[in-house]
């Protein structure tokens, strides 16, 4: 029934002034309002005799006992929209039986589903103590906003309508841009298409990714969420969006991010995946600084060699900033899975952060590393080194004779040369 729109529902909802003309008095509204409020299913059931059940209701701050919101002197809301937004379970049932049309819009083009999310509670209280009193009321709160939800759902909610506006957002995108990780769950049970994209072609994930939700991006993975899908305008993918803020000055200072990179890495993230411009994590990683992100990536094998379309190494990259400059140890630490060390892009340009005198020495030092060929023995323990990585060296070490292992996996400290 919840899935059947009723002739005309819409067209009350956008031409709400000219129904309330015509429509029932004023002190109707204004018991309906307050008994959608109290919950009081009785009343509701007879007053609805009176008034359509998907028409506006129009209250007068005055006229009521519950206070509207903001500075509000009036307000027009459907009775649907009512119960949702205020949580109020009973009466929300109470409407759909009788009928209510739960994809009605308003004049922001937000159906009940929308608007449910738009007010989902804010639950996290990190300065209460577990089991208080506050603690207790804020969970009844976030357990009654669920109850609704899963109300809206059993009566046909369609849990991929999207807003009508110009970002075209699904309840997913809703959930993840307010936070409301709880629902994602719910909304995927009911059949939301975990992948949708939005006129970014974004998909929730890449949204969750881009902000460094760890529990939002765990709930979409564990729904089927594809973790190698690329925004079609830039190539980007959630991994590269993570790596991205997590380089960020913010994501630094907040050592933020490491752990969402490895939850995508370990379920198969594709850590070599270039964008339009040939920009991989690495490449991101590199300009960021962030040594812990560029060990993980190492970990998972990432190709430390690959190109940008303008021919710009991770290396070339990392060497643009004067932070990273300075970190001689991880510096060397790329240069020791880097071959052939290239520091120029395709115009021949240099980094900009070895080309400050304060760097001149390592410049120099740079450049006659870059035009040393290395021994077709080193190249091949280079090659092994970035093939197997990190996670692989034990299991190296049972196929091949120690000392041939040792010479391949021995660390060359350049850190000294570097300085």
């Amino acid at each position: 029934m919840g899935n059947t729109t009723k002739r005309g529902s819409r067209e009350l909802a956008t031409d709400g002034a000219k129904s309330l003309e015509e429509g029932p008095s004023a002190a109707l509204h204004t018991q309906l309002y307050e008994a959608i409020m109290r919950q009081d299913c009785p009343a509701i059931q007879a007053l609805l005799r009176s008034h359509p059940v998907d028409q506006p209701l129009a209250v007068l701050a005055s006229s009521t006992s519950y206070r509207l919101p903001g500075n509000q002197q009036t307000q027009s809301i459907i009775p649907i929209h009512l119960a949702a937004e205020y949580r109020k379970a009973q009466s929300l049932r109470c409407l759909l039986e009788h009928g209510a049309d739960p994809e009605i819009r308003d004049t922001r083009g937000l159906t009940t589903l929308h608007l449910m999310l738009l007010h989902w509670p804010v639950t996290s209280s990190t300065w209460t103590k577990p089991g208080n009193r506050i603690q207790r009321l804020l969970t009844d709160i976030q357990n009654n906003a669920m109850t609704c939800l899963r109300i809206v759902c059993e009566h046909g909610a369609q849990v991929n309508a999207r807003v009508d506006n110009s970002h075209k957002l699904s309840p997913l995108h809703l959930a993840v841009t307010y936070g409301t990780y709880p629902v994602l769950t719910i909304l995927a049970q009911n059949g939301a298409h975990v992948n949708a994209i939005n006129e970014s072609s974004m998909t929730p994930l890449h949204m969750a990714a881009a902000i460094l939700n760890k529990e939002m991006m765990e709930t979409l993975i564990a729904c089927g969420a594809n973790v190698n899908c690329a925004i079609s305008s830039t190539g980007n993918t959630a991994l590269k969006l993570a790596v991205c803020t997590a380089s960020s000055k913010a994501g630094r200072l907040l050592a933020a991010g490491v752990s969402c990179i490895r939850l995508l890495l370990t379920h198969g993230a594709q850590v070599n995946t270039q964008d339009h411009e040939g920009l991989t994590a690495i490449h991101e990683a590199c300009f960021g600084g962030r040594g812990a992100i560029i060990h993980l990536l190492l970990e998972f094998e990432v190709n430390v060699n690959i190109l940008t379309r303008n021919g710009a190494s991770p290396i070339h990259m990392y060497l643009q900033r004067r932070a990273n400059v300075r970190d001689t140890a991880l510096l060397a630490k790329l240069l020791y899975h880097s071959y052939p060390l290239r520091l120029t892009n395709n115009q021949g340009i240099l980094p900009a952060g070895i080309m400050l005198p304060e760097f001149e020495l390592l410049k120099e030092t740079l450049f006659k590393l870059s035009q040393k060929p290395l021994s077709l023995e080193d190249i091949c323990k280079r090659n092994i080194r970035n093939i197997y990585g990190k996670r692989y060296k034990e299991h190296v070490k049972h196929l091949l004779p120690e000392k041939m292992w040792s010479s391949v996996y021995g660390y060359y400290d350049l850190a000294g040369l570097l300085k």
